[in-house]
């Protein structure tokens, strides 16, 4: 690993190599779905956080698989990772399932990367792409076992159409793809299962906010950022339009 690399080739690299760690030990077949679970978290967590103690010694590190050091408060720098967003799919041996590797600097989402291990892709900040048109009905990505109520409900009113989905960085990154248009999620969620898919999401030219419209802020002593909104920016009023009225009296 060259000490030369930007911090977003930095991202970008270790998000690509912690995916090829969890193919390989999800190859191995001999762990049980749960066993893999553990077990892939574990080893994805370890290589990321020694790396990027490694080559950023001076940033602070919020991984979820790691015990939070509340020092990180003191830091502007602070890497935030996920070493596997989606491990029930992960175990399942199901492609929606992502790594996340991403640098907030003052609160922001500044860069990140996600990998996209079981697609074979790495979708970074610092090579965007030209997000596709949406199609006329629209698609939105939603949990493909615990829908949230507000997604659906909203999904209805804008007549979408909804597609179940595995992790938050699958979902997003769908978004970016081209493969949906709209990912709302009001389920709870912690930094670390968005601050990736959010620096990679603005930085292709999409809307990223709390549900409320409000900036996504990261480096929090509370780690809970229980919702999220991902969208192209044509969409964004329509759909917190749409979340508004549902809290309005009848």
């Amino acid at each position: 690993m060259s000490a030369a690399m930007t911090d977003a080739e930095l991202a970008a690299h270790l998000a690509e190599v912690a995916g090829r760690l969890l193919l390989e030990v999800r190859s191995a077949g001999v762990l049980s779905l749960k066993a893999l679970g553990r077990a892939g978290d574990a080893t994805a967590n370890q290589f990321l956080c020694h790396a990027l103690r490694e080559q950023r010694p001076d940033d602070a590190l919020l991984s979820e698989e790691e015990k939070d050091n509340l020092d990180r408060l003191d830091a502007s720098r602070v890497w935030i990772v996920d070493p596997v967003d989606g491990t029930r799919e992960y175990g399942e041996e199901r492609a929606d399932w992502a790594v996340h590797v991403a640098l907030a600097v003052d609160g922001v989402p500044v860069l990140g990367a996600v990998a996209l291990p079981g697609a074979g892709e790495v979708l970074r900040s610092d090579r965007p792409g030209t997000v596709p048109p949406a199609p006329q009905q629209l698609r939105m990505v939603v949990s493909r076992t615990r829908p949230a109520a507000e997604a659906v409900a909203v999904a209805e009113k804008l007549g979408a159409e909804l597609i179940p989905m595995g992790s938050a960085g699958a979902k997003a990154m769908a978004v970016v793809l081209g493969q949906a248009d709209i990912y709302l999620h009001t389920g709870g969620q912690y930094e670390w299962d968005s601050c990736a898919p959010a620096a990679v999401a603005l930085a292709h030219g999409l809307h990223c906010s709390r549900v409320d419209g409000s900036p996504l802020v990261y480096n929090q002593a509370d780690t809970y950022m229980p919702d999220l909104l991902v969208c192209r920016k044509e969409h964004a009023n329509l759909v917190l339009d749409a979340l508004r009225a549902l809290g309005e009296p009848a």
